[in-house]
């Protein structure tokens, strides 16, 4: 995912470097202090690239609030905006700014994408799911502390899960402290498969078909 629009350019050379790769564009909202039109049209050309499957990483942040919460706001809105014209997801950052999140997402009928890294209650998860978005667990769900949830886990609608790394933040226990990458991801796996009741390679291949209806990603070849 990108963070602004150097990275997401970047996110786009990668992508057409290494087959199989895609890309997301967005300015997340530590970073949108420089938002305005010029940054929106070029983070409109960037979306219109091939590899691009997503708009992001977008959203509000009132925990460390780098940026004013009206700046963010409107950012976020316009990021949302664009997602809906291209029909193209939105993956979505969201720190101690669940309801303000989804204020906004109300004003962007159509909408679809992520609630990324989410750590929020059953019951905003489904104010998201019902705005018709996917709910993304990390290795925060792994962490002792966090029984909560993967409680929640359980009550997310199975055709609405995702999971994700986050990388190179948030490590999954036994590995919390290290560099995240995605070979950890199992770990993530084994817990959230216990807490919904499932196996590890039903929940993989679930989760996996999940991402790919939410991304267009192709399936893996044999």
């Amino acid at each position: 995912m990108a963070n602004d629009l150097p990275s997401s350019r970047r996110a786009i050379e990668l992508a057409e470097r290494f087959d199989g790769w895609l890309a997301s564009v967005g300015v997340h909202p530590h970073e949108c202090g420089s938002w305005d039109r010029r940054t929106a049209r070029e983070l409109r050309t960037l979306a219109a690239h091939p590899k691009v499957r997503a708009i992001g990483e977008t959203g509000l942040d009132h925990y460390r609030e780098f940026q004013p919460r009206k700046v963010q706001e409107r950012a976020f809105a316009e990021h949302c905006a664009l997602a809906v014209e291209l029909d193209l997801p939105v993956v979505i950052h969201s720190r101690e700014a669940l309801d303000a999140v989804a204020e906004v997402l109300k004003g962007a009928p159509g909408i679809t994408g992520v609630m990324h890294s989410y750590a929020g209650d059953a019951g905003q998860a489904r104010v998201f799911t019902d705005l018709g978005l996917h709910i993304s667990l990390s290795g925060i769900v792994t962490f002792r502390r966090e029984q909560a949830l993967r409680e929640m886990a359980a009550e997310i609608p199975l055709e609405r899960l995702l999971l994700e790394t986050d990388a190179p933040y948030l490590s999954p226990e036994p590995l919390r402290g290290r560099r995240n990458e995605p070979a950890h991801l199992p770990h993530t796996a084994a817990v959230v498969a216990a807490a919904v009741g499932m196996s590890v390679p039903s929940l993989a291949e679930k989760t996996t078909r999940n991402a790919r209806a939410v991304f267009g990603a192709p399936a893996a070849s044999a």
